[in-house]
C-alpha cells in the first residue's frame, strides 16, 4: 500500500511551536504535522523515553528541519532560555503508565511538576496558548459509553493521576492568571514510530513485532478489556487544531476514534495482518491497574476542532507492518529483543 499522507493544518503558517516529548511517539508526529504546515518549531525532549532517531526523517517527510533542544522540562532555568518567543506550546513530555507502577514518584515529579514548569514559563512568555495533553488514563475503567469529557474521572495508577494533575494545573493557570490553555485527552494513538519496547511498549507494535517473529501476542488477562485506538496523524492534527482554533481557552477535548475493540480481537486482527493466523494469543496474569474499557465520545472535537478519523484501522496496522518490514529482519529481531512482556515489575 501507498504511505499515508501526513496531515496539515491551516492557521499555522508562520508560527513559532514550541514541543515538549517532541522525540517521543506521538510528539514527533506532532513536530511534523507542524513542521509541513509551515511553522517553526522547536524540539524539546530529554531522549528519556524518546528517541533523537524519531526526529531524524522530519526534513525528507516535510521539506524543512525542525529545531531540537535538549532538556528537561522540571528545568525551569532552561525553559526560560528556550521557551521565549512561542507562539504556541504543545506539552507532550511525560513518563507512562507502566512506569509509574514500579517508579511512582519520578513518574508524578516529571507528570505533574513537570508541566506546572512548563506552564509558569509559558505564562511568563506570554504565549499564545498552550495545550497540555493529558491522557484517557485519567478516566479509569467506563462507567458508562461512550465517555464524554464529563464522565467521571477515577485513574487506576499514578500515571492516570498524575495526568490529572496536570490537566487540572493548566485549567488552573486558566483561571487564575489568565494563561489561555487547552486540554486535550487522547485515546490509544498508534502509528509510526511507536514503542515497543521496554515500560513504554504500547500493545499494538508489540503485538506486530511478535508475530513478524512468528511469536504468539501476548495477552493480559482474558483480553476482554476494550480501547479506543486512533492513528497518530489523526490524533497530531487535533492536537494542532486545539492551537489554532479561537476562543477555546479552558476547554477539555476527547480525541478518539469513536470505536471499541477488545484486546482479543486486537491480536486476532494483527496476526491476520501479517498474514500469520495461525498465532493464537498467549494468555498471562493481568497487568495490575488495568483499566478494563474506553470507548470515546470525541463529538465535541468534531464539532469545535474539526477532529475526524482519516486513516482506519486495517490501513493504519498494514502501514505500521509495512513501516516495520522496512527495517530488515534483523532490525525487527532487535526490536522483539527489547520487549518486556511484565513491563511493570
Amino acid at each position: 500500500m501507498a504511505e499515508l499522507a501526513l496531515p496539515t493544518v491551516s492557521g499555522l503558517s508562520g508560527a513559532r511551536c514550541f514541543v515538549t516529548g517532541a522525540a517521543g511517539f506521538i510528539g514527533s508526529s506532532l513536530v511534523r504535522v507542524l513542521v509541513k504546515s509551515g511553522a517553526e518549531v522547536v524540539a524539546f525532549d530529554n531522549l528519556a523515553t524518546g528517541h533523537a532517531a524519531n526526529l531524524a526523517g522530519v526534513r525528507a517527510e516535510t521539506g524543512k528541519d525542525a529545531r531540537f533542544v535538549h532538556g528537561d522540562v522540571r528545568d525551569r532555568e532552561k525553559l526560560a532560555r528556550v521557551l521565549p518567543g512561542a507562539d504556541f506550546v504543545f506539552h507532550l513530555a511525560c513518563l507512562g503508565v507502566r512506569h509509574s507502577i514500579h517508579s511512582p514518584f519520578e513518574n508524578l515529579d516529571v507528570n505533574a511538576r513537570g508541566t506546572l514548569a512548563v506552564l509558569a514559563e509559558a505564562r511568563a512568555a506570554k504565549v499564545k496558548r498552550v495545550v497540555h495533553t493529558s491522557s484517557s488514563e485519567v478516566y479509569g475503567t467506563a462507567k458508562h459509553v461512550p465517555m464524554t469529557e464529563e464522565h467521571a474521572t477515577d485513574p487506576h495508577t499514578v500515571y492516570g493521576a498524575s495526568k490529572l494533575d496536570g490537566e487540572c494545573c493548566a485549567r488552573a493557570f486558566w483561571r487564575c492568571y489568565q494563561t489561555p490553555t487547552v486540554v486535550v485527552r487522547p485515546f490509544n494513538a498508534y502509528g509510526p514510530r511507536s514503542h515497543s519496547e521496554g515500560d513504554s511498549g504500547e500493545v499494538i507494535p508489540r503485538f506486530l513485532v511478535r508475530t513478524l517473529v512468528g511469536k504468539r501476542p501476548v495477552v493480559f488477562g482474558d483480553g476482554s478489556q476494550t480501547r479506543d485506538f486512533t492513528h497518530v496523524y489523526d490524533t497530531a492534527a487535533a492536537l494542532a487544531r486545539a492551537a489554532t482554533t479561537p476562543n477555546i481557552e479552558g476547554e477539555t477535548f476527547n480525541v478518539g476514534a469513536g470505536a471499541e475493540l477488545t484486546i482479543a480481537e486486537l491480536a486476532r486482527i494483527v496476526a491476520d495482518a501479517v498474514g500469520r493466523p495461525d498465532l493464537i494469543a498467549e494468555h498471562i496474569e493481568p497487568r495490575p491497574g488495568d483499566v478494563l474499557r474506553l470507548f470515546a465520545d470525541s463529538s465535541k472535537a468534531a464539532r469545535v476542532l474539526g477532529h475526524s478519523i482519516t486513516v482506519s484501522m486495517t490501513d493504519g496496522i498494514a502501514d505500521l507492518a509495512a513501516r516495520l518490514r522496512a527495517l530488515g529482519d534483523d532490525a525487527i529481531r532487535a526490536l522483539d529483543a527489547g520487549i518486556v512482556v511484565r513491563s511493570w515489575t
